[in-house]
């Protein structure tokens, strides 16, 4: 059956699932589990997790799969046996690999499986793959399940296997499950291609036919430069399945030309079109966008909850969790569970007079009142600080809101210490930011973050690394066509567009990063909510269970003696 469970974090969800089901595999029930998560943090948690049992006598075989251009050693990936020694004679020595390992070691994590690579020579991605056939637990993002391009054909070919699927950090599965359910091309890929191939080509012929065919679509759109249609293009699906045997059999006639890898690339997106198209139901929109020139035509999964149960279904059992499952229902319908699904709710264990959360109900952070609550979000930030010295993280639900307050925020505040999250961090920047964040400093320190970010769900900075958050405004994902199309396909399902499109997910968004301060028992921490549609009646009954306590103060000197209250210990 399926399972899913909101509890708190901190609370032990990740031991909590994987104890029981190992149970299952000693008493039979259950062969192999799959541990899957949308983030690598997540995924040593279970690591580690596994690691503590076996010192308590447990002896279990673990495998944890890297992305393919993660763990690639080339500094350009290129699995061609001629560009990569590791790929070349791969299948004589990986044996040995396999043989060495599984005498050796219980735990095959990123490091590990590195090592034994290069050591044998072998390609460190397949190794990985190899292993999970001799591995009890699998610890993987969500894709080697869920993507219906590369999930491990290798266990799901035969109908159900006896496996337990563990999904962690559940509420990201909704997003995820929509991106690897779509698919789109653009018309400048085509033209571009075409044009790099000989005018006598065939392909060149057969490239600038999808090229045309583009531009009769673009001209559908008329002056508005968009369209949106319920139903696909099946003649123009049956063109590119021509164009992609074109391309395959030009491949094989041209090895090593210079036109290889760009027309790789276009192959690789065609087949993958129309592996989604194969899949287009009532639950997809066609989406074209037409600007100039360019055409961008895309199949858009706005309900990915049948694709999700039928993936789902490919084992025996399903255990979806994590912190921020509001409303239970809401993500029950959206990832794949039905009347049959089990749902379990369970209350904080930790003391609720360790998390002082106040809601600063008199500043809008709507979009149409940013520019005048610059000034009023910056005092509060220092106002909050200002009560305790220590580490804080400060959440925004836009870059471009980050900067425009961080700006007034410097001008007022000049002696505070800050941070400012950038967009596309290197990961050794990110891990530099969070290195920043140590107990005991003499100053305060202030994270600049946006909500659903890298530094929003995840981390773990445990007692004196992290004393509190500010989140500013109720994370309202952008507005946007794609999240326009969603509301009203729900809106047509039963009416609950906006909540579905925008609502419920930016409340998982402010609970996430909320999460982010009290992780033990012994944490204490503040958590500051800045705008006043979190007291309304659209947004109140959001609150889990352990916010029943908020108290909303309606001025910065309430702020101010509500928190040096807490700090006090009264």
């Amino acid at each position: 059956g399926r399972l899913f469970c909101q509890a708190p974090t901190g609370i032990g969800k990740t031991i909590s699932t994987l104890f029981p089901a190992i149970k299952a595999i000693g008493e039979g029930i259950a062969d192999k589990i799959f541990y899957l998560t949308a983030k690598t943090i997540t995924r040593q948690v279970a690591e580690s997790a596994c690691d503590a049992m076996r010192a308590g006598g447990l002896r279990l075989k673990t495998v944890t799969l890297t992305a393919k251009d993660k763990i690639c050693f080339l500094e350009r990936r290129n699995c061609n046996p001629d560009a990569c020694p590791y790929a070349d004679g791969h299948f004589d020595r990986v044996n040995g690999a396999l043989e060495e390992m599984l005498e050796r070691e219980e735990a095959f994590p990123r490091e590990k499986v590195e090592t034994y690579a290069r050591r044998h020579r072998v390609c460190p991605f397949e190794l990985a793959l190899d292993l999970t056939l001799w591995c009890d637990v699998i610890i993987a993002d969500y894709n080697y399940i869920f993507d219906p391009q590369v999930y491990l054909r290798r266990f799901f070919t035969g109908g159900p296997g006896p496996y337990v699927f563990l999904i962690d950090e559940a509420h990201n599965l909704v997003d995820r499950a929509r991106e690897m359910y779509s698919a789109g091309l653009r018309k400048s890929d085509f033209l571009q291609m075409s044009r790099a191939l000989g005018k006598k080509d065939k392909l060149r012929r057969s490239l600038a036919g999808i090229n045309t065919a583009m531009i009769a679509i673009r001209k559908e759109c008329g002056e508005a430069g968009c369209l949106r249609r319920e139903e696909p293009y099946r003649e123009f699906h049956k063109q590119l399945a021509r164009t992609a045997a074109d391309c395959e059999e030009w491949l094989q006639q041209h090895p090593h030309a210079p036109e290889e890898e760009q027309l790789l690339n276009l192959y690789f997106g065609v087949l993958s079109f129309l592996r989604i198209a194969e899949l287009y139901d009532e639950r997809y929109i066609t989406s074209v966008e037409a600007k100039g020139s360019e055409v961008a035509l895309r199949l858009f999964c706005l309900d990915p909850s049948y694709l999700l149960s039928k993936a789902m279904e490919r084992g025996r059992a399903s255990v979806l969790f994590s912190a921020t499952l509001t409303p239970l229902d809401y993500f029950v319908s959206v990832l794949g569970g039905d009347e049959s699904a089990r749902r379990l709710t369970l209350a904080s264990p930790f003391p609720a007079e360790n998390l002082c959360l106040l809601v600063s109900d008199r500043i809008s952070t709507k979009y149409k009142d940013r520019r005048e609550s610059l000034g009023p979000v910056a005092d509060q930030i220092a106002l909050t600080v200002g009560a305790k010295r220590g580490n804080y993280l400060v959440y925004f639900p836009s870059y471009a809101y980050l900067q425009e307050v961080y700006e007034v925020f410097q001008e007022r505040y000049p002696d505070i210490p800050t941070l400012v999250q950038r967009s596309g961090m290197e990961e050794e920047e990110r891990e530099a930011f969070l290195e920043r964040f140590q107990a005991g400093g003499m100053d305060s320190l202030i994270g600049f973050c946006v909500l659903g970010g890298i530094y929003a769900e995840g981390i773990d900075l445990r007692g004196e690394r992290l004393i509190g958050t500010v989140i500013v405004g109720v994370g309202l994902p952008q507005i946007g066509p794609e999240q326009d199309m969603i509301r009203d396909y729900y809106d047509r399902q039963g009416g609950r567009g906006f909540d579905y499109a925008y609502r419920y997910p930016g409340m998982n968004k402010v609970l996430q990063a909320a999460g982010r301060v009290i992780r033990d028992e012994r944490d204490r921490g503040v958590v500051v909510l800045i705008d006043q549609r979190f007291t309304s009646p659209a947004y109140r009954p959001l609150f889990p269970e352990h916010w029943r306590h908020y108290a909303a103060v309606r001025s910065g000197v309430a702020l101010e003696e509500r928190l040096h209250r807490f700090w006090a210990g009264n």
